[in-house]
């Protein structure tokens, strides 16, 4: 068996307020919250996968600009059944999607959500 993504953790100045945000947007849950690495921290998501979202315990530097830095976040992307409900949940959320786009194999958006973390919204149905 391949291996698989499990998670990816992101520092975000508030976990808790982004979780909730996630949770409405992609109908995720909170899976774990508590102290972790000197901060705190919020797993959400499904019962397979999930988006680590971390606070330290300390002042951060300001983000790298993305699709710029070797290494840096460039976007999460998150695959959704219906992608014109999962864009109408997002604009009502107060997000602007952006860079549609019909693909082989699918269809996506992208916005900019909470933290100035970019998200691509995928489609393969």
């Amino acid at each position: 068996m391949p291996a698989r993504l499990e998670h990816v953790n992101i520092a975000v100045p508030d976990p808790d307020a982004t979780a909730s945000i996630l949770q409405t947007l992609f109908g995720w849950h909170i899976r774990w919250s508590g102290a972790s690495m000197q901060g705190y921290s919020v797993h959400v998501g499904t019962d397979d996968d999930y988006v680590a979202l971390y606070a330290p315990g300390h002042d951060m530097a300001p983000p790298a600009k993305r699709y710029r830095h070797w290494g840096g976040l460039n976007h999460i992307g998150v695959v959704v059944d219906d992608l014109d409900a999962a864009e109408a949940r997002v604009k009502k959320a107060g997000f602007k999607p952006a860079s549609h786009a019909d693909y082989e194999p699918g269809k996506r958006f992208y916005f900019d959500g909470p933290d100035g973390v970019e998200y691509e919204v995928v489609s393969y149905s």
